[in-house]
């Protein structure tokens, strides 16, 4: 489908910034209080998404030491307080880094 020169512009001026979180693996993954750990930043992560607060919740499954991604309806220091209080990055199982990044509003993946 082709996307008209009007279209573009009218997508364009309708983007807003959003923020960016990219999760990695801490220095204490993989421990023995890890999978419990886990899964309270993950029922965090529904709270926030059942709020507005992040939409997209992204879980990166490969042998990296990528584990996730989040884009956040908040501003950046917003966000890096909610994630200090995250119980992965308290207990050092997770580490990460935020960016500022524009999109569309209603972006979202498919059901």
């Amino acid at each position: 489908m082709t996307v008209t020169e009007e279209e573009m512009h009218d997508l364009l001026g309708r983007s807003r910034t959003y923020t960016l979180m990219v999760l990695r693996a801490g220095p204490n993954i993989g421990d023995d209080q890890t999978p419990s750990i886990i899964w309270e930043h993950g029922r965090r992560n529904l709270e926030a998404m059942k709020a507005g607060q992040m939409p997209v919740i992204c879980a990166v499954d490969d042998d990296t030491e990528m584990c996730g991604i989040g884009v956040f309806d908040l501003e950046p220091e917003q966000v890096r307080a909610w994630m200090e209080d995250d119980p992965g990055v308290r207990a050092g199982v997770f580490a990460y880094e935020l960016h500022v990044t524009r999109s569309f509003p209603g972006s979202s993946l498919p059901a």
